[in-house]
């Protein structure tokens, strides 16, 4: 299907990408590597590389070349494979960090700037590869520059894996003590999902899910600071007119990532999968969540009414983008980085934006607790117990939720961690003194939901 674009909507575009922080935020192709499975890893690490080098080759410079003709900032080219724990799990040997080096090789030789799948399912329960690849997943960040990891441990039709909690609240121990050196970065290319989507184009959480075909070009795009300006323009207004504003914004943006991904699907003889429209921010002021909710009444992100400001946002955005595409997918919404989005780091800063009201703005956003610093001295069951509530709240709610926790090592409330480039600064935030390791302690799994069955 061909798309075109009137002249008042090029004229739109042009400003909103001149003035207003409009960029896709990435074109990330999804490759299935079911046929590089097999049980001799040596063998299996050959075929991964083997083939994302052959059918990503040219997806940095079809995005290039988009940009250029276009005219339209993509700030990042991705990959996403399938999870690592289906590909490599059954290899003889205890250890999956050579995929994680294959995969990270690959992923240089392309040229993109992130690969994700290094993945583990283990919503329900483990097979032997899930567990092979989350006991490898921290000297995989640590050894690795591109690649992300995932490990989805929980859904609305399962409940909670608890055993799986509690091993990722180590294993985010372990990756921060790994690097260190780097303000435990490696962190920040760990996602720990409940009621992971298999169409995501973000990282670090995306992977190419088993129900997907071959291959597919997935788009990603943002546009905070368009959405703040409009609501500049609505200047107390009620919030019927608000919502609207946001919804047609929402419905601009998304058109522009129709058209990169179409392009893109072409040029590159790949399907066309979705756009996911979501509102990502960057630490680049104007370029922020944080301040959209400002622009609505509230004197700081964080005060009371930041709730229902999200909620609205979020559902707006929702609306918009699906009248501009018949193919929206992946996360789509508004997603609340700390240390991506320089009005929740000054939120943060000043003491309003809390780690309980992050959780709570979660029930309505479109992930999670993400991009959060927290001491480095916070016990391992004190973040599963973290990651528990945010899987509680996507079990019940049926909705994605997902968690980026970084214990920054050696250092406390106050400090900063520098992590650099999209990923920002993240002051470091309270966690509650009070223990939780008696409750992680019981494992077993947190039944699903009633409303789980549908049937």
């Amino acid at each position: 299907m061909s798309y075109l674009l009137n002249t008042d909507e090029i004229l739109q575009t042009i400003r909103m990408i001149d003035q207003q922080h409009l960029d896709v935020r990435t074109i990330t192709m999804g490759l299935s590597l079911l046929d590089c499975a097999g049980e001799d890893l040596d063998q299996v690490v050959v075929k991964i590389y083997d083939k994302i080098c052959r059918r990503a080759s040219d997806l940095v410079a079809v995005g290039e070349a988009i940009e250029r003709e276009l005219g339209i900032p993509i700030v990042n080219k991705r990959l996403s494979v399938t999870p690592i724990a289906m590909v490599a799990g059954g290899c003889r040997g205890e250890s999956l960090v050579k995929a994680a080096r294959a995969m990270d090789a690959a992923a240089s030789e392309v040229g993109v700037n992130f690969i994700g799948g290094f993945t583990a399912l283990v919503h329900k329960d483990y097979t032997d590869g899930d567990r092979k690849l989350i006991a490898s997943i921290p000297e995989a960040l640590a050894v690795t520059e591109r690649v992300c990891a995932s490990v989805n441990v929980g859904s609305t039709r399962s409940g909670i894996n608890m055993d799986a909690v509690a091993q990722m609240g180590r294993v985010i121990r372990e990756t921060a003590a790994l690097t260190a050196d780097r303000d435990g970065l490696g962190c920040s290319k760990l996602v720990v999902f409940c009621n992971a989507v298999e169409d995501n184009p973000f990282m670090a959480g995306a992977f190419h899910g088993v129900g997907e075909g071959e291959s597919a070009i997935n788009v990603g795009v943002s546009g905070p600071g368009v959405v703040f300006e409009a609501l500049r323009e609505c200047a107390g207004a009620p919030f019927d007119v608000v919502a609207e504003t946001v919804k047609r914004t929402a419905f601009k943006v998304t058109r522009v990532g129709q058209l990169v991904a179409q392009e893109a699907s072409r040029r590159l003889g790949v399907p066309f999968g979705i756009v996911d429209l979501s509102l990502a921010p960057t630490p680049a002021v104007g370029d922020s969540v944080a301040r959209i909710l400002e622009a609505m009444g509230l004197e700081v992100c964080g005060t009371h009414g930041t709730t229902a400001a999200l909620a609205l946002l979020n559902d707006a955005v929702k609306k918009g983008g699906v009248m501009a595409s018949s193919h929206v997918g992946g996360l789509s919404g508004a997603f609340i980085p700390v240390s991506e989005d320089e009005g929740m780091i000054a939120a943060a800063r000043e003491g309003t934006l809390n780690l309980d009201k992050l959780e709570a703005m979660t029930c309505v956003c479109s992930v999670g607790l993400d991009m959060i610093a927290v001491p480095g001295d916070t016990p391992a069951e004190t973040l599963a117990a973290i990651l528990a509530d945010e899987a509680a709240i996507g079990m019940i709610n049926n909705k994605t939720t997902a968690v980026r926790l970084i214990p920054a090592p050696g250092k406390g409330v106050g400090d900063t961690v520098e992590i650099g480039g999209l990923f920002g600064t993240a002051p470091v935030m309270s966690v509650h003194a009070a223990s939780s390791a008696d409750f992680i302690a019981r494992g077993g799994r947190i039944p699903a939901p009633l409303h789980s069955l549908r049937n």
